[in-house]
């Protein structure tokens, strides 16, 4: 499992926490729209799918 570095929340993630034996399988955030970059800062890591859903709804791509 991974932690959330925005929110601390554990979840799972298909490229951190995949099964080096198993088929490599697409993560879940490759189905949410490429929007904007997500902040990084030292240490930090990918975000749970609430907190990126959210960044995603309060950002939105302008219109063009």
């Amino acid at each position: 499992m991974s932690t959330c570095s925005r929110c601390g929340a554990q979840f799972s993630c298909a490229m951190a926490d995949a099964d080096p034996s198993a088929p490599a399988q697409p993560c879940w955030c490759t189905y949410l729209p490429a929007s904007l970059p997500v902040p990084s800062a030292p240490g930090a890591s990918c975000w749970c799918p609430d907190c990126l859903k959210q960044h995603i709804a309060d950002h939105p791509k302008p219109a063009g």
